[in-house]
């Protein structure tokens, strides 16, 4: 067995029986203990990062990974309450909240004119302290301004709405797609930019289908996997004749 090939087994014995999260030996380390060249510690890092097994945080070291969450698409609920329901802790830090003007898109999420004053909410969502998503959510303005002067590290969004300002949840419309993170993003999930990501633009409607919230919500795509159950269309009887 080639030696990067023996380093990659042992620190996946290591991996194996350490708890999540657990922080890798230093490669000058790695290099004295296994008595091996820093090349051959690097490519058997690589390895364990290609099978996601390891992530590397930049500026802090290489860790092992959690197992991916699986989170099913098939009833409209919050972050907070997706993470209760799989027994992780979640958490989130703001990052900005102000008043923008609408772009074309979320004039039209909103259905309102674009230019038009909206509140932009920017977070990033943790499950058991490790970044998770990028959420970026926008409001109308009367509806937002009071939004944004609650406690959004503790206060989930749709609770807020639901219980304090009256605003009744019912629906949702969901699009899903893959993409590479981009800068502002890459830097709030301790991530390389280029990182694939998982990007869910979700538009939440009140009452007499009135849009209340646009998110769009970058999600890591080495943490997470999406799942839902669809039913088939049922053919139409043939008519008699």
């Amino acid at each position: 067995m080639p030696l990067h090939a023996q380093v990659e087994e042992a620190l996946l014995r290591d991996i194996e029986t350490a708890l999540p999260g657990w922080r890798l030996p230093s490669e000058d380390q790695l290099v004295a203990q296994y008595e091996v060249s820093r090349t051959t510690v690097r490519t058997a890092i690589q390895s364990l990062l290609a099978r996601g097994l390891v992530e590397i945080r930049r500026g802090k070291g290489t860790f092992a990974t959690r197992p991916t969450i699986t989170q099913e698409l098939t009833e409209l609920t919050g972050f907070v309450e997706d993470m209760q329901a799989i027994g992780r802790e979640p958490s989130a830090l703001v990052l900005d909240r102000r008043l923008v003007a609408a772009s074309e898109t979320v004039a039209r999420q909103l259905s309102m004119q674009r230019g038009a004053a909206v509140a932009r909410i920017q977070r990033v969502r943790m499950a058991d302290g490790n970044p998770l998503s990028f959420d970026e959510t926008y409001l109308p303005q009367e509806l937002g301004e009071k939004i944004m002067a609650e406690d959004l590290e503790n206060q989930p969004i749709f609770s807020l709405l639901e219980h304090k300002y009256a605003t009744p949840l019912f629906e949702a419309e969901y699009r899903l797609a893959a993409v590479a993170s981009h800068g502002t993003v890459a830097r709030a999930l301790g991530i390389e930019a280029g990182s694939p990501i998982f990007l869910i633009e979700r538009t939440t409607f009140s009452s007499a289908h009135r849009p209340v919230d646009y998110e769009r919500l970058y999600y890591r795509g080495d943490h997470i996997r999406f799942v839902t159950r669809l039913t088939r269309r049922q053919p139409k009887t043939a008519m008699p004749g």
